[in-house]
């Protein structure tokens, strides 16, 4: 049976509706489980989606609980930056659902609140992670509300509502939204639906490593991820650390973490050599899916990127939109967030035999 265990002081802890942080020391919790057995030949007996998986993540094979919840997302389409290129590609992943990578971790989340029972849960979000949430939620039968910013995109706030959640408006910062949210779910004792605190939102995104794998038919030289709370990178970080365990792939893919330049709290900590981050006083920023001042799990990231020989590359405001309207030229057009990613490509160095995979991340018509 898995249990939590606090990344900080490892007290363990039932999996529970109620637990969301460690009760002891309030640090994040990680699911104590072994290593999952890959074998590749069970796969074709799955769905194609993220579910093909499912044997690797902490989910009854017998009952399949995923199959209320899930709406096919996943597998999506892995092709070259611009035609003929072997080198550099593009994961598509706002071919999903709700438009966003958000659904591969949003559908193992509801799944396990529909597997303890839930009947509401909370979210909060820059407004992707919200949609996601509000969508699965809707699919599985349970009531939602969702704490975003005031300042975050009509259409996102206007993509949420269509899925009946209750949306909670909240004035300032990312991180006093959370605050809010949280509040909630105290005082209601419900299920936190948070992609950054519950550890099985990573089982869903770590799929984005093993459809590389496939697609690719090995491991890249080189992942690029935008991180705010870190979702896809460590999702990334642990299907690839999987693989490699199994002997799927023989390394481990160098893990170049992009961040806005106006709010790079991890980048500062990179560049310290420290090994938490700490709390910055963030600028506005045109990349509003990854302003996050004060990542819960940044001694996790920094250590992710530090084991795989990757680093962190900042990008100047100015440098957003040219990288957006870059990629739409080449018949990409992706919400301006997800432009991050394909700047700190352009900023990156290549070597000439390397194989690098930039993630879009959301579609363009979630941004104004």
């Amino acid at each position: 049976m898995n249990q939590y265990i606090c990344s900080e002081c490892e007290q363990i802890h039932p999996i529970i509706l109620t637990i969301w942080k460690c009760p002891v020391c309030g640090g994040v919790l990680d699911l104590l489980k072994e290593t999952p057995s890959v074998n590749s030949e069970v796969w074709e007996s799955y769905p194609l989606s993220i579910w093909r998986y499912a044997e690797t993540m902490p989910f009854s094979k017998e009952t399949r609980p995923w199959e209320a919840v899930s709406m096919g997302e996943g597998q999506t389409p892995m092709l070259p930056l611009s035609p003929g290129d072997s080198d550099v590609y593009v994961k598509v992943d706002y071919m999903m659902p709700t438009l966003s990578f958000k659904d591969r971790g949003a559908v193992a989340l509801i799944t396990k609140a529909k597997e303890l029972g839930a009947k509401k849960v909370i979210s909060d979000s820059s407004g992707n992670a919200g949609t996601a949430m509000a969508a699965y939620a809707a699919r599985a039968g349970i009531a939602c509300d969702v704490y975003v910013s005031a300042e975050t995109s009509p259409k996102k706030i206007d993509q949420i509502s269509a899925h009946g959640a209750r949306i909670q408006k909240i004035q300032g910062a990312r991180e006093e939204v959370a605050a809010a949210a949280q509040r909630a779910v105290e005082q209601e004792q419900v299920f936190y639906a948070s992609h950054v605190y519950n550890p099985y939102f990573f089982e869903g995104t770590k799929s984005y490593a093993y459809e590389i794998y496939e697609q690719l038919g090995r491991a890249p030289e080189t992942v690029i991820v935008p991180v705010g709370n870190g979702t896809l990178l460590l999702g990334a970080y642990y299907g690839f650390h999987e693989l490699l365990a199994n002997n799927l792939i023989n390394q481990m893919p160098k893990i170049l973490a992009v961040q806005a330049d106006n709010c790079a709290p991890l980048v500062q900590a990179y560049e310290k050599g420290a090994e938490i981050a700490e709390p910055t006083a963030a600028e506005s920023t045109l990349a509003e899916g990854i302003a996050i001042a004060a990542p819960a799990r940044s001694a996790q990231i920094l250590q992710a990127v530090r084991q795989t020989n990757g680093t962190f590359i900042r990008i100047p405001e100015g440098e957003i939109i040219s990288a957006r309207e870059a990629l739409a030229d080449k018949g990409f057009y992706v919400e301006i967030t997800s432009a991050i990613n394909y700047a700190g490509y352009l900023q990156y160095q290549k070597e000439e035999s390397e194989t690098v995979v930039i993630p879009l991340c959301g579609a363009g018509i979630k941004s104004s």
